[in-house]
């Protein structure tokens, strides 16, 4: 199974910047060893169970709940059983149906 998660996690409580915080969230992610990707608008990881999904949003709230009292956080999900490695081979899919080479 795939879970492609695309999500977005911030206080609302540190200014304009808050480039630190995510940061925090997205050290975490990266040391999960997870598949992720990082977008100027949120992140994309994917995981194998929903389970695992739904802990690494925990953890990452968990980065900014000990010095944030307003965090502001969205999730999208998406559920497909009998596939895996999905955050590559979308974007390869629609390249392909685009007519571009698409990169190994």
């Amino acid at each position: 199974m795939s879970v492609l998660v695309e999500f977005s996690m911030f206080p609302t409580d540190k200014g304009e910047s808050v480039s630190p915080y995510v940061s925090r969230i997205i050290k975490m992610i990266d040391e999960s060893g997870i598949p992720y990707k990082l977008t100027p608008m949120g992140t994309v990881f994917e995981t194998e169970k929903m389970e695992e999904a739904v802990e690494i949003l925990n953890k990452a709230y968990k980065q900014l709940e000990p010095d944030c009292n307003r965090v502001y956080a969205v999730a999208k999900f998406d559920i497909r059983k009998g596939k895996s490695n999905r955050l590559k081979q979308k974007i390869e899919s629609v390249e392909r149906n685009l007519g571009k080479e698409v990169s190994k």
